[in-house]
């Protein structure tokens, strides 16, 4: 089997839903993902389209009221070639998904000041899951953060272990963000934004060191970003999220050059391109719907200057393959193809 058939992960209709009381809050509504071993898969999307919720989901940490439906498979480490583990089905505050956590799969948050507990010193956060997780001698543990924290570049590694996250610049609190996740060795690692807010030679620094360990220890990535760029540079497959669904999905070379969706559209001539200097970039008007009490139809249909009323707001749309290993959920590119089709 291929490393590019080697599915490590898949999510199938996955739905993250926060039951308010002014109605149903759709954060996420119907995702099919696929994560493969040693391949790194973007998710890109506007503020709002639910790409970090999605990621919550995997880790079975979406806050309340929120709940999650659908299936989860995880293969885990040692496991045999047809066991698979329903992550929906666990106890989010259970034994099994507690080991699975940091050890399986691990994330690097959005906000390290936010994610790092202001009341423990850094060492202590990132021992913390070595002794869960990896050994429960305490020198040992010691000695892997020391070992963990150089590698991801970071300057003196023993005096930032005794060191609070409030006393770390940006850069060096990102880098022990990372420390800590790539600790325990994961399987699978969910990178969210983790370039946000830091300078761009840091942030080059970072990506460096995600694709440097994913080479190294053979680790999916899970990117998750609203910068193009950065999904050219790190993603081996893209999933480009609207309104809480996946509206395109394909290998990262389609996306860029045989984009289908209108929004992927969109998204690409909003973003400064060599040869088109002199021209004005283009914008999307409008801003992402409020998921709840949305009407039948593409979620896109307000801000999408090729819809057709009639056509594209009168029922829901369902993500289909147009060409091999590339999805689309729109009727319009359906219609196309189908008038391609008599033609030929």
């Amino acid at each position: 089997m291929s490393k590019r058939d080697n599915v490590i992960l898949e999510m199938k209709d996955v739905k993250v839903h926060f039951h308010l009381d002014e109605g149903i809050l759709k954060a996420v509504d119907g995702v099919d993902l696929q994560i493969k071993r040693g391949m790194t898969l973007g998710i890109v999307g506007e503020s709002g389209c639910g790409k970090s919720v999605t990621s919550q989901a995997l880790l079975r940490i979406v806050p309340k009221p929120g709940q999650v439906e659908g299936e989860i498979k995880l293969q885990r480490s040692g496991a045999g070639s047809h066991e698979a583990v329903d992550l929906v089905k666990l106890d989010p505050r259970g034994k099994e998904v507690r080991d699975i956590r940091g050890d399986e799969i691990a994330m690097i948050f959005q906000e390290p000041m936010k994610a790092f507990s202001p009341i423990h010193t850094v060492g202590n956060q990132i021992m913390e899951a070595i002794l869960l997780h990896v050994t429960q001698d305490k020198k040992e543990a010691y000695r892997l953060a020391v070992e963990i924290l150089r590698k991801v570049g970071m300057s003196n590694p023993e005096q930032r272990l005794s060191e609070y996250p409030h006393q770390l610049s940006g850069g060096m609190r990102q880098r022990a963000m990372i420390a800590m996740a790539l600790s325990c060795n994961p399987s699978i690692l969910i990178a969210d934004e983790p370039t946000t807010a830091l300078d761009v030679t840091v942030q080059a620094q970072v990506l460096q060191l995600i694709n440097d360990l994913k080479a190294n220890h053979d680790t999916s990535v899970i990117f998750i970003t609203h910068d193009l760029g950065v999904i050219a540079e790190m993603s081996d497959e893209v999933a480009v999220m609207y309104l809480g669904k996946v509206v395109e999905y394909t290998d990262v070379d389609s996306l860029f050059h045989h984009p289908k969706h209108p929004y992927t559209k969109a998204l690409l001539n909003s973003i400064p391109a060599i040869g088109r200097e002199n021209k004005r970039l283009e914008s999307i008007e409008g801003t992402v719907p409020f998921p709840m009490n949305l009407p039948k139809g593409c979620g896109f249909y307000t801000r999408c200057k090729m819809a057709i009323d009639g056509v594209c707001n009168v029922a829901d749309v369902p993500l289909v393959e147009v060409r091999k290993d590339h999805k689309v959920r729109c009727l319009l590119v359906e219609t196309e193809l189908k008038e391609a089709e008599v033609v030929s």
